[in-house]
């Protein structure tokens, strides 16, 4: 069932073939992450991918390609875990024309999909791709239990066609104090699991009742809720958990187990107190941007956590996430430019906005990397990326020139 919803999902966002774009860029050094440094490089990017990476002298600019320079190039970079698109520019509360990211009607709400609240016009994409931001993982927001669904989309500005990756992702949930407000909702943590546990049992018994119907009379009737969450048992998508406290991160690894699903932790910000077992139980961590601000729940966050999770093997990305004041969104290269700065370094910290978002989330052979035959994503730069002092100066989307500001 799950499987026909998404494949409907993608049938209704068919569009025609987006424009060929041709376009190279020069650059004084290109970090190509799955490979070596280039300096004194090109890439080119024909029909919208990326046909060709190598010094200057050796790769030929194709005639009619536009020339794009900068002093550092590098992938499009990758948000893991976002809002932007359902939430909106002006900031406003919850009852403004542009902040669709929480519906607090009801604690679980499996059933809202992303793509029905993505504003693919929205202002505020133009603004987060202009640092560099080619590739969004976004939807609901944390807050009630089951908040709803998230999708993948490019930062192009056009039709929601266009921009959208993957419709249909994964869903959020929220073991925190957070999801113990609003109408419904519970108010403690046992009874925050207990009523998440009776909507994936509840799920489960419905996914027996469709995979024992055998075509007599009237079919099992629709519930969007389940279904969503029957994507999740099978394992289609992940129950992406917003888990702060070690309490309710071992909380978030417990109902994986007991469910056999996958589990994403989300924020995490005390993840660095279970980091052997959290590796054991094999569950990545979008972890929290790193200046996010250190109080009630998230008051033992820490700068070094990324560098934590590298240095343990465990798989992770740096997200911008949500907040439910401003800044609603933040600006992904300055978080990561201070995990860079607290023991992460270079390397890693350029992986952890390209490459490793790329590969969780299943499009590392989209993007994530410069490489010949991926979709030609590039961020320019006019010094190290993590300075402070130094400025986005293009974005390239499949191959069409995004953004020419300078940020």
């Amino acid at each position: 069932m799950s499987s026909k919803i998404t494949a409907a999902l993608f049938g209704l966002l068919a569009a025609g073939p987006i424009a060929a774009a041709q376009v190279a860029v020069k650059a004084e050094t290109i970090h190509t992450v799955s490979g070596p440094v280039i300096k004194d490089g090109v890439v080119v990017v024909t029909d919208g991918k990326i046909a060709a990476v190598g010094p200057a002298a050796e790769v030929s600019i194709p005639a009619g390609h536009e020339v794009l320079e900068a002093k550092v190039l590098v992938p499009g970079l990758v948000d893991v875990r976002a809002t932007v698109g359902l939430t909106g520019i002006y900031n406003g509360d919850d009852q403004a024309h542009d902040q669709d990211m929480i519906e607090s009607s009801a604690p679980i709400q499996p059933g809202l999909r992303a793509i029905d609240a993505y504003n693919p016009r929205e202002e505020l994409l133009e603004y987060v791709r202009s640092f560099g931001v080619t590739t969004i993982h976004t939807g609901h927001a944390p807050g009630p239990l089951v908040s709803g669904q998230t999708m993948i989309a490019k930062t192009r500005t056009t039709t929601l066609a266009d921009a959208v990756v993957k419709p249909f992702f994964g869903v959020a949930a929220t073991l925190s104090p957070k999801a113990q407000s609003g109408s419904g909702a519970p108010g403690t943590r046992g009874k925050t699991y207990a009523m998440l546990r009776e909507a994936l049992i509840g799920a489960e018994a419905y996914k027996a009742t469709l995979d024992n119907f055998d075509g007599e009379g009237a079919p099992p009737a629709r519930d969007l809720a389940k279904e969503a969450l029957v994507a999740v048992l099978d394992g289609e998508a992940p129950l992406i958990v917003t888990a702060n406290r070690a309490q309710d991160i071992a909380s978030a690894l417990r109902l994986q187990k007991e469910f056999s699903v996958k589990v994403w932790l989300d924020m995490a910000a005390e993840v660095y107190t279970l980091m052997d077992e959290v590796k054991a139980a094999g569950v990545p961590v979008l972890i929290h941007p790193t200046t996010y601000r250190a109080t009630s729940e998230t008051k033992n966050l820490s700068f070094t956590t990324a560098a934590k999770l590298a240095d343990a093997g465990v798989p992770f990305a740096i997200q911008t996430g949500y907040e439910g004041y401003v800044p609603k969104v933040r600006v992904l290269v300055f978080e990561a430019a201070i995990a860079a700065a607290h023991g992460l370094g270079f390397e890693r910290t350029l992986e952890s906005i390209t490459l490793s978002p790329a590969k969780l989330l299943g499009i590392a052979d989209r993007v994530g990397s410069i490489e010949v035959g991926k979709d030609g994503d590039l961020a320019l730069f006019d010094g190290d990326p993590f300075e402070y002092t130094t400025h986005c100066t293009g974005v390239v989307i499949e191959g069409q020139v995004a953004s020419r500001a300078v940020r």
